[in-house]
């Protein structure tokens, strides 16, 4: 398995540097894993109604995250995969870098970058989300709060788009915290998402939420979205 890790690590960043990083729903959160441990994830969003705009809909997006070091996560999402429809399959390697830390005032500043590569029916060759956050913890409380800019074609058809992402944890023990977290803008990746995190096990994390968009939310633009991940380490 080592071996296996690390040779998928020397072939991402032989490439670009990158990553896949832990989110509370969609938003990236100010955790990233020590070095050498594995996460890995499945992202199933669907909508089961149907209206004038908006019909039903199914989405998988796999998630790999490994710890690197030096506060610094990498890993690879694949997207794209939707019913009905043809697929517009998408490399994803993203890098996420905890650039500060102060943990007496539970304090931290992250940054990172989300590569985009389309692999087939693609309409653009690459393209990247990049952005950097705050993250500050009150009690059980954690509170999010950043900007983003998004390249041509990754949010929206031929056009760059920038705008904020926020988030907020609260932990009601060590199984259950409510969250919710919001990209803003009228875009493909313009939602706001509530939900509950649940972990029935040490290793193995559990996403219910619901997404409901900036744009045209009256019209259909929500759906549900389900997140399992399971820690190796």
């Amino acid at each position: 398995m080592k071996i296996l890790i690390l040779a998928f690590i020397s072939l991402l960043t032989s490439v670009i540097p990158m990553a896949a990083q832990q989110t509370i729903f969609n938003v990236p959160t100010a955790d990233v894993l020590d070095q050498g441990k594995v996460y890995v994830e499945l992202d199933a969003a669907f909508k089961v109604d149907r209206s004038a705009a908006f019909g039903r809909f199914s989405s998988f997006v796999p998630r790999l995250v490994v710890g690197v070091g030096g506060n610094v996560e990498v890993g690879v999402n694949v997207t794209g995969n939707v019913q009905p429809g043809s697929d517009s399959t998408t490399i994803v390697p993203t890098v996420k870098w905890k650039a500060y830390e102060n943990e007496k005032k539970d304090l931290a500043i992250i940054t990172g970058t989300n590569f985009y590569i389309p692999v087939r029916n693609r309409s653009y060759n690459i393209g990247t989300w990049s952005y950097a956050a705050v993250a500050k913890t009150i009690n059980k409380t954690r509170l999010t709060a950043g900007g983003f800019v998004a390249s041509k074609n990754v949010f929206a058809p031929k056009a760059v788009r920038a705008g904020g992402q926020f988030g907020i944890e609260h932990t009601v023990n060590s199984k259950v915290t409510f969250a919710a977290d919001w990209i803003t803008g009228r875009h493909a990746s313009g939602y706001f998402t509530p939900g509950v995190i649940y972990k029935p096990h040490p290793k193995v994390t559990t996403y219910w939420s619901y997404s409901i968009g900036n744009g045209q939310a009256a019209q259909g633009n929500h759906f549900f979205l389900f997140e399992l991940g399971y820690n190796f380490n």
